[in-house]
This record gives C-alpha cells, structure tokens and sequence, in this order.
C-alpha cells in the first residue's frame, strides 16, 4: 500500500516526539484537483472504524476508505531541496504529471509538506 523512506520515518518519529503525539499514527490523505493532480495532507490522528492502518519503518500510516485507492503504491520520502530546505515528498503512481505550466510548483507532481 503505501511505504515510508527511513529518513521519512525517522522525521515522523521526531515530529510526533515534539508533538506529543506518539501514540498516534500519521493520517495521510489525497484528493484530486480539476487537473487531475494530487493534493496530499497528513498529521497525527487516531485511527477510527473502517480506517486502514499501515505499518511502514516503525511508523503507523492510517488511512481513511475513500482515500486508500489514491494512495496505493505510494511512497513518503524526506529530502533535502537546498541547504536547509526538507520537505516531505510523495512518490505516487497514481498522480498526473503536472501540466506544463505548473510543473515547477509545489503541491503538484508530489512536492509536499516542508518541515
């Protein structure tokens, strides 16, 4: 379903550590724009009915139903664009490339959360 990088997970755990948010996993969401891109959002949550819940490098990745189809075989890395600069980034297959004219902006083609 979905995997976590070890740099990802490490910056999650770390996060959830500052957040006091440890014994929550990490939700993770995705909706589709007009474009057809990908918008993604995640922060700690409990997880709850039918949510499905991913165990990926020690990290728990929880899922609502009506996202799970956008997120299969994705996978959450943490880079480093410039010095200083991480972001999360989200490796999908099921996202659109980005149209010609937005392909340098971010919340398209899989640029994420910064930190």
């Amino acid at each position: 379903m979905i995997t976590v990088t070890t740099r990802a997970a490490a910056q999650i755990r770390a996060a959830a550590r500052d957040a006091e948010a440890e014994d929550l996993g990490l939700r993770i969401a995705a909706r589709r724009d007009a474009s057809g891109a990908l918008h993604y959002a995640m922060g700690f949550d409990a997880a709850r009915g039918d949510d499905l819940v991913v165990a990926s490098e020690g990290v728990a990745l929880v899922v609502a139903p009506a996202h799970r189809e956008l997120l299969d075989g994705m996978t959450l890395d943490y880079v480093e664009f410039e010095p200083g600069d991480f972001r999360f980034i989200f490796i999908n297959p099921n996202d659109a490339p980005a149209p010609a004219a937005a392909a340098g902006a971010c919340g398209s083609g899989g640029c994420g959360c910064r930190s």
